[in-house]
């Protein structure tokens, strides 16, 4: 019998370990792809009309505070006329891929309810998503500004003003200083003499809308220079800062007009009538 001498044993480990090292490595790196893999989500694309801040490998997708997603490319779409983000979703949040889901930017903004977005100031913008329950979808496009918040039932009335303002999408429409509404969208009418402003007024506080109410700017600052000297008059700081509107309701004769039909357009007075802040018809909103 013969006797395998130790250099041909060593000879016969080394090249067992040929094989073994990359076999282990392949069976490693095959597990580690797999574990990628089946804890990745979909990929969507969503469809911005500005996409300022956004970039890929950085930009997050958050859904109430939790990141489940990452913006992976951004490019123009093949018309020139939005930007396209591609966004790998993270598994556990596969179900925001659905029809009537609602995409926007998170960007900081001064608002009726405070300053929003203020951590984006480091981290840049942030995508948030409202999720819906529609069928599985890939393809969305973003919304131009953040969902209404509670309720979107109500009616919409157009204004028209010579001068837009600070006035744009989301500034307040107030009844007494007291949230109501907001502004919807911003447009010129159709020979440009003026512009016309679509709002929404939240239900119940539709009720308060009558064929008589008058509406004003309160986005700027009122000045009177009289005898005793000048008076500064704004509805609210805030107002000026981020644009809002204010209306008002008369009673005539212990009796309120009619409720004004939806579309229904009012004109948009630049600044307030003191006589109006008079003016307290008692309306029921339930």
């Amino acid at each position: 019998m013969t006797q395998e001498t130790p250099a041909a044993s060593t000879e016969s480990t080394n090249s067992l370990l040929v094989w073994i090292v990359p076999l282990l490595a392949l069976l490693v790196g095959g597990y580690m792809v797999l574990k990628e893999v089946t804890g990745q989500g979909p990929q969507i694309t969503i469809a911005f009309d500005d996409g300022a801040g956004l970039e890929a490998g950085k930009t997050v997708l958050q859904h109430k505070g939790v990141n489940v997603g990452l913006v992976e490319s951004v490019k123009l779409t093949p018309e020139l006329d939005r930007v396209e983000a591609t966004v790998s979703l993270q598994k556990s949040a596969k179900g925001l891929a659905r029809e009537g889901s609602k995409f926007w930017i998170l960007r900081p903004a001064i608002g009726i309810e405070g300053i929003s977005g203020l951590g984006t100031l480091i981290s840049g913008p942030t995508i948030q998503v409202s999720p819906g329950v529609g069928p599985l979808q890939k393809k969305f496009i973003a919304e131009r500004r953040p969902p209404l918040k509670g309720s979107e039932l109500g009616y919409h009335y157009y204004l028209r003003v010579a001068q837009l303002g600070s006035l744009k999408p989301g500034s307040p429409v107030l009844y007494r200083q007291f949230k109501v509404g907001e502004v919807v969208d911003t447009e010129l009418v159709a020979d440009a003499t003026a512009v016309r402003v679509k709002i929404l007024v939240n239900s119940p506080y539709d009720k308060l809308v009558r064929s008589d109410s008058v509406f004003w700017n309160a986005s700027g600052i009122a000045m009177k220079v009289g005898l005793l000297g000048a008076k500064i008059q704004t509805d609210s700081l805030q107002s000026v800062l981020a644009g809002g509107i204010m209306f008002a309701t008369p009673e005539n004769k212990g009796e309120l007009a009619a409720l004004a039909p939806e579309n229904t357009e009012f004109p948009l007075h630049p600044e307030l009538d003191e006589d109006w802040l008079k003016w307290s018809p008692s309306i029921a909103l339930e």
